[in-house]
């Protein structure tokens, strides 16, 4: 391979990393309206102290933020960094996702992907924030794994009924813990969040995803009640970031429990 592989390899990569940060910023807006169950379109970004509409040149993804040190221009109000941080953090998953799916030789199936960790870190943010998961959003998990199944069910090896499976397989254990519990012990979102996620990721890779949600989970949550003294905390981010792990390495996962639990000799 010469030179001039490289090269477009390294043109591709960077277009997928602006375009990354790019989503990114629209992904702080979907945080912060979505709970409010405001537009997402229709009102300009502003100042969250003084209400000024910000200017287009103060909207450059991750490099504003950077030249106006994290202030207002208008007011000099600290903003956040965590708006830079989701438009880094999506631009390298992108950058990520374009590398593992090979963006060249499958670029619909890298967009898909990519646009389902976009969602999971709304999810992951707005849970976090306000402990609420927007149906919207599961609702376009479950759209994209419709789309990538369609294009892709000939040649990959998950079936149409293993994604059905997958929608009900974790969504109803969680749907009979938060009936049991009466919505203290879990969410409806999670419920929703599983089920579209179940679809995209099939039976198998759901439960990894899940197995990898308990166990980040339980860990923050000992962490949390440890400085809070409180034991309620979101899930949700512990999911999203369960079916983020199952997403890229949930075959490893499975293929790993099966194999230190002994069960491939069993069914052998």
């Amino acid at each position: 391979m010469g030179t001039q592989y490289y090269i477009y390899y390294a043109v591709i990569y960077v277009f997928v990393f602006l375009f990354g940060a790019a989503v990114g910023s629209f992904l702080n807006v979907c945080i912060y309206r979505l709970p409010k169950e405001e537009s997402l379109i229709k009102r300009n970004s502003h100042c969250m102290t003084c209400g000024e509409e910000i200017k287009r040149r103060d909207l450059i993804p991750i490099v504003s933020w950077c030249l106006l040190k994290g202030k207002c221009r208008a007011c000099g109000a600290r903003i956040s960094p965590r708006y830079t941080v989701v438009e880094a953090l999506n631009a390298l998953i992108w950058l990520f996702v374009a590398y593992k799916v090979n963006v060249l030789l499958n670029p619909l199936n890298f967009v898909l992907t990519a646009l389902v960790f976009s969602a999971l870190i709304v999810v992951f943010f707005m849970d976090w924030d306000t402990q609420l998961i927007s149906t919207y959003v599961c609702i376009f998990i479950l759209v994209v794994g419709i789309i990538y199944y369609i294009f892709n069910h000939e040649d990959y090896d998950l079936t149409l009924v293993e994604r059905i499976i997958g929608f009900f397989s974790v969504s109803v254990l969680l749907l009979i813990i938060e009936l049991a519990s009466k919505g203290k012990a879990m969410g409806r979102g999670d419920v929703y969040l599983m089920a579209a996620a179940g679809f995209f990721l099939g039976w198998k890779n759901s439960i990894a995803a899940l197995f990898v949600a308990l166990l980040t989970g339980s860990i923050a949550g000992l962490i949390i009640k440890h400085k809070t003294k409180h034991s309620v905390f979101a899930f949700g981010p512990w999911l999203s970031l369960g079916i983020a792990v199952a997403i890229l390495y949930g075959d490893n996962i499975v293929d790993w429990y099966v194999s230190f639990t002994g069960i491939n000799e069993l069914l052998a």
